[in-house]
């Protein structure tokens, strides 16, 4: 096994207004099939290219959430980064995220409040064109002690078809049918 690098967060006492963060990542479409299969969201302008090329963006476009998904990535693993409790979040969906659309999440630091450390962080998410898809603002706890954590190897997901699925199964069925004879 591969050691992972450690992910460290940024206590609320070592963040200051307007730090950042960001992450880039590229839409795919195991991408859009692991999220709708994680989020039981079924929508055919996320899952049906047929449908798709008839609706408004006459393409698949990513669940909105994959956007929202991001930005909690970034919040909980760079900044504040582990630690950090999410509070409320708020998000304006301003364009769709195509397949092959690389995004860069961008996330800032707004304002802070001493009593409760509680942050608010401005969230922008902007496709290779420069033009900003998903806005928004987030409040969170930091946290105020370090933490420098591995960063936890994630397992391999493989996305299998229903059909593909079926069919083993029933040939499993088969076999077994004949071993008992």
């Amino acid at each position: 096994m591969v050691k992972q690098p450690c992910i460290e967060n940024r206590t609320f006492d070592e963040l200051s207004i307007d730090d950042e963060a960001s992450l880039s990542r590229t839409l795919t479409w195991r991408d859009i099939e692991l999220f709708a299969a994680m989020s039981g969201d079924v929508n055919p302008a996320h899952v049906d290219a047929e449908f798709a090329k008839n609706d408004m963006f006459h393409r698949i476009i990513a669940h909105g959430m994959w956007g929202g998904a991001l930005i909690s990535t970034v919040l909980g693993t760079e900044l504040p980064g582990p630690g950090t409790i999410y509070v409320s979040q708020s998000l304006q969906f301003r364009h769709p995220i195509g397949l092959g659309d690389t995004v860069t999440v961008k996330i800032r630091v707004n304002a802070k409040d001493a009593v409760k450390h509680r942050v608010t962080l401005a969230c922008m998410v902007i496709n290779q064109m420069g033009r900003t898809v998903i806005s928004g603002m987030a409040e969170v706890i930091a946290p105020t002690e370090k933490i420098c954590r591995q960063r936890v190897e994630l397992p391999i997901i493989e996305v299998h078809e229903p059909s593909m699925k079926t069919t083993r199964t029933a040939s499993a069925q088969n076999k077994k049918k004949h071993s008992t004879r």
